[in-house]
């Protein structure tokens, strides 16, 4: 990913971390420094907002982005691995920096402690790379799609349930989530992990895959998801993918676009409201 930035030299200190990046052809010196200067912004420091905010901090992203007004609930720690026992109460956002900055002091690690709205929503994408989605309410992942096409960013997408999980890239131009689901299902017709449960490591299992999206976008490597959807059964430990492709009528990103600015999401998604 050319972020048009001349890339800053890394300190030796810098060169001994990530020594194991750095020998790898697909990575380097150069692609290292491709992280350093990469700024990503996470929504949710839930269950996948944890391995994948951890992953990219451990693996240099200068600036992490984390977009949470939810507190530490002791439901949470069954599988959110940014927050301990005695996090409890906390913010999850104040939580979140502690581990981070406990792994890699040297990440930049920058809190929106505040629900994410069609009001707030380019202010705080603005300035990042690339957008990642770990919202559990539809609401804030149609907000987070259309907000992030309609600035030209790209989008790594993932979604939790049961055993079940989902992964893909959005790269503007190449199709977006409401390609693939034009319309919310009706208010309570998709439970939510609160109401049937999530297997405790699955989050991480799908977030490293995001983390890894989000890491190849920034060097440059390999091929992403974009154009494909992993789905993945944990119970059968089946993994496939599917592809997608760009929706001509798609009311973003078609031909003949018809929402060109944020909407309320709440009230398209039929009232369901926002959750931390």
């Amino acid at each position: 990913m050319d972020t048009g930035l001349k890339s800053t030299p890394m300190t030796p200190y810098q060169v001994n971390r990530y020594s194991r990046h750095i020998i790898m052809p697909q990575v380097g010196s150069v692609g290292q420094r491709k992280l350093l200067d990469s700024k990503v912004l996470m929504v949710g420091a839930g269950g996948l907002g944890s391995p994948i905010t951890i992953y990219l901090t451990l693996a240099g992203v200068g600036t992490v982005g984390i977009v949470d007004f939810d507190n530490v609930d002791i439901t949470n720690l069954q599988r959110q691995i940014l927050h301990y026992n005695d996090d409890i109460g906390k913010s999850k956002a104040e939580s979140a920096v502690e581990t981070l900055k406990a792994y890699n002091p040297d990440t930049n690690v920058v809190i929106h402690e505040e629900p994410i709205t069609s009001d707030n929503a380019f202010e705080i994408m603005k300035d990042y790379d690339i957008i990642v989605n770990g919202a559990d309410n539809f609401p804030t992942r149609y907000l987070v799609n259309d907000a992030a096409y309609l600035l030209n960013k790209p989008l790594v997408d993932g979604s939790i349930l049961l055993f079940d999980g989902q992964a893909t890239t959005y790269i503007p131009g190449q199709g977006c989530y409401r390609c693939l689901f034009p319309s919310p299902p009706p208010p309570g017709e998709v439970p939510s992990c609160a109401e049937a449960g999530v297997l405790g490591m699955l989050p991480g299992l799908v977030g490293t895959i995001q983390a890894t999206e989000v890491v190849k976008l920034i060097i440059g490597a390999g091929e992403s998801l974009s154009g494909k959807l992993l789905l993945i059964d944990a119970l059968s430990m089946d993994f496939r993918t599917v592809k997608i492709r760009r929706n001509p009528d798609c009311p973003l990103c078609g031909d003949s676009p018809t929402i060109t600015e944020l909407i309320d999401y709440v009230d398209f998604c039929g009232g369901v409201p926002l959750t931390g």
